[in-house]
């Protein structure tokens, strides 16, 4: 076991356990997946141990990330997102298209994007650890949380915990556009480059989609 020395970021081990839990794996999850024991990354996560380059790299690759999300310092630049040039995508077959405006940055909570939700999208009914903020930019939607129904238009937002029972809809004609902020507890979150293999393996065989507040699609009609 190496042991902690000078020069190495003291914030190595909170970074490993911070990613680990916002997956909601488990030390055996991540000891099975990357090949390294148990013992030795409850050392690494409470800095009592520094892993060698290459038991980072395992480590790093069974938490989907590259090495350098633990080791290089971000550069405040890198989260900036200039609306010309944001990156946009959609998940599975979704209706949805995402622009992606939060950064991946080494302990972070919060997951944001700009949704631009099509007239007649309708999701199921969903709860999850977590909380979300929704900020109308555009249009208008219908959301229902705990049975409660809410209409929200332009200018309008709504701060709810995920526990609680949702579903949400664009009764409109025309496209809405949301700003959604959350802080999920749970493997749902999606990330336009983090690709969650764990979470694939788990639901092995599922064809669902889900959106940043952990929606499975269901198509409208």
């Amino acid at each position: 076991m190496t042991r902690k020395s000078a020069g190495v970021p003291f914030a190595l081990g909170r970074r490993i356990r911070k990613r680990r839990q916002s997956l909601s794996m488990t030390l055996q999850d991540l000891s099975t997946a990357c090949g390294v024991s148990v013992s030795h990354i409850s050392q690494v996560e409470r800095d009592n141990a520094v892993p060698t380059l290459g038991t980072l790299a395992d480590i790093a690759a069974a938490l989907d990330v590259s090495l350098d999300y633990f080791v290089a310092t971000p550069r405040q630049s890198d989260s900036v997102t200039r609306a010309a040039e944001r990156p946009r995508f959609s998940i599975a077959e979704s209706s949805i298209v995402y622009e992606q405006i939060g950064a991946e940055f080494p302990g972070h909570e919060l997951t944001s994007f700009v949704m631009n939700v099509p007239p007649d999208f309708r999701s199921e009914v969903v709860q999850h650890a977590g909380e979300e903020l929704i900020f109308v930019l555009e249009g208008e939607i219908m959301l229902v949380v705990d049975d409660e129904q809410f209409q929200l238009r332009e200018g309008d937002s709504i701060h709810y915990l995920g526990q609680h029972p949702h579903s949400w809809s664009n009764p409109g004609a025309g496209m809405a556009r949301l700003l959604w902020t959350g802080k999920m507890l749970n493997p749902l979150t999606p990330s336009a480059y983090v690709p969650r293999r764990h979470v694939a393996a788990a639901s092995q065989g599922s064809k669902a989609s889900v959106t940043p507040s952990g929606v499975t699609e269901k198509p409208a009609g």
